[in-house]
């Protein structure tokens, strides 16, 4: 039997980021993954000056590619808007691996099937004990399947549906473009460079609104394919395989603490109200969820920002597009005490 303080189930941001916080606050720590690292992993790959900060990352000194965007260009229906705000672009499979290496924590790989509470805190598997266990795997999180899900259950007209393929690519247009809202769909399609020859592209909308008006996500994409080659984005005969996921945005979180037993990034549903951001909000609350291990205090979402842009009229036209409620449900988040 493997014992430790505090097992973080998962290692992408959140859960690398709650370990390099562990790390420097005392306690010891385990993050078990079912993946190698580094591994693929579907996301546009964009991150926000408060993501470099909350990581006091150097860019200069950062290992891999890391583009920056002065502008990103904005289209909503058929008008072209800049939204000049510095944005950077990295590629997941390089940033999780060295946000893992950083964090110092060991890593098993290991998937997770079962948790169960024991006096002194949890066991997982038979194998592996802890005092404190962290969520962070994800929309699927076997912590949020096994503790969670009763006492947090999620919204299904929260759920996003995303189509999406990086790919090497010599791209010639350096800026990012979002088309929001194209032929009804409720949400975008991005296209997003990666320095040194990489482009990510994908579209992505509201699960439950796509099903209620008979929309196909794949039917967005091809659209969208069809546009990014009509403005010679991409060539003409480009091969292109998407492949889907999905995941939450945040509303009500009504439970992110049970006992000892914390929720962080995508597992808790965390991903941005307006631009469906999930990198941000996952390394913040991880960070969070280690300083309440370390302290024995509260964890709470206040800091955890549900937007990606300042308040304004674009964030409150995006928010509403993006993720409007059909039917009313409360919204609380506050912390169980246990």
């Amino acid at each position: 039997m493997i014992k430790t303080n505090v097992i973080i189930v998962g290692g992408g941001p959140a859960g690398a980021s709650c370990a390099w916080q562990l790390r420097r606050r005392g306690p010891d720590c385990l993050i078990l993954d079912k993946a190698v690292f580094p591994r693929p992993k579907l996301c546009a790959g964009w991150i926000t000056p408060e993501v470099v900060a909350d990581l006091e990352m150097d860019i200069a000194t950062y290992p891999h590619r890391f583009l920056t965007f002065e502008v990103t260009r904005a289209h909503l229906f058929g008008i072209g808007l800049t939204m000049r705000s510095p944005q950077h672009s990295i590629r997941r499979v390089e940033f999780d691996h060295w946000l893992l290496q950083r964090s110092g924590a060991e890593v098993i790989t290991h998937q997770v099937k079962h948790i169960e509470r024991i006096p002194r805190g949890y066991r997982i598997d038979d194998r592996f004990e802890c005092d404190a266990l962290v969520g962070a795997g994800g929309t699927a999180c076997p912590v949020y399947r096994s503790l969670f899900r009763e006492i947090n259950p999620r919204a299904r007209w929260l759920q996003v549906a995303a189509l999406e393929q990086e790919l090497p690519y010599a791209w010639q247009d350096p800026d990012c473009h979002l088309w929001f809202f194209e032929k009804g769909l409720p949400g975008y399609s991005w296209y997003v460079p990666k320095q040194n020859g990489y482009l990510n592209l994908g579209v992505g909308g509201m699960a439950q609104r796509l099903q209620d008006t008979g929309g196909s996500i794949h039917r967005h994409w091809e659209h969208f394919v069809a546009t990014l080659r009509r403005r010679r984005l991409i060539d003409m005969d480009l091969a292109l395989e998407p492949q889907g996921y999905s995941y939450y945005l945040r509303n009500g979180v009504r439970r992110i603490r049970h006992e000892n037993a914390f929720l962080v990034g995508d597992a808790a549903g965390l991903a941005t109200r307006d631009l469906a951001e999930g990198i941000g909000p996952a390394i913040r609350s991880g960070i969070l969820a280690a300083d309440a291990i370390a302290d024995g205090g509260e964890y709470s979402l206040d800091s955890v920002s549900r937007y990606s842009l300042g308040a304004g009229l674009p964030r409150r036209a995006l928010a509403y597009g993006l993720s409007r409620q059909r039917v009313a449900s409360p919204a609380v988040e506050t912390p169980d005490p246990g």
